[in-house]
């Protein structure tokens, strides 16, 4: 299973930062994300730092949906953690299986995004600037798939030097996930 080697931050000049990613990579793609999180009944994917997605994107005239499994952080300070995807058809039946395996809606909400995706030193590198209509504040996403955890650290260090070319500094950074925040943005 590849690892997302990834690295969050809060974004204070969200404006700043899209004009240097567009300048550098052009426009972006302009998409929403509706993320739906599911977990069994007792919560044991949550409790053991798992993820059990299904997103539907919308984006420039096109729809995709894609079933995604998160397993744990091997790395607690970047957040990264290995992944699987796979392209859904039919987003309903998706929803539905997970349902009949047992598999409960833990949480849904939408992401606001703009990807600019780009190479640096043979890394294929996704930006992603998030707002979510729950949580004040912009951030930003920046990953790059990574095969193990031995080349975790070389993947993190392109991540890193991205952002600090946004201007993102270690300060900046944050291991918030979403769908603690909107949780606690119901509540």
């Amino acid at each position: 299973m590849a690892i997302e080697a990834e690295l969050k931050a809060r974004v204070h000049d969200p404006e700043g930062v899209t004009a240097a990613l567009e300048e550098a990579h052009g426009p972006g793609r302009a998409e929403v994300y509706r993320d739906t999180y599911y977990d069994d009944p007792a919560g044991s994917l949550t409790d053991t730092d798992r993820e059990l997605r299904i997103r539907t994107v919308y984006g420039n005239g096109s729809t995709r949906t894609v079933l995604t499994y998160k397993g744990a952080r091997v790395d607690g300070g970047s957040g990264s953690k290995p992944e699987s995807e796979t392209r859904v058809d039919g987003p309903d039946a998706a929803h539905a299986i997970l349902r009949g395996l047992g598999y409960l809606p833990r949480i849904a909400f939408e992401k606001h995004c703009r990807n600019y995706g780009f190479a640096v030193d043979g890394h294929q590198v996704l930006a992603t600037l998030v707002r979510v209509p729950e949580i004040d504040g912009t951030y930003l996403e920046v990953e790059t798939p990574t095969p193990d955890e031995a080349s975790l650290p070389a993947a993190l260090a392109v991540v890193r030097g991205v952002l600090r070319g946004l201007g993102i500094t270690d300060r900046d950074l944050t291991t918030e996930l979403y769908t603690e925040a909107v949780a606690a943005a119901h509540t």
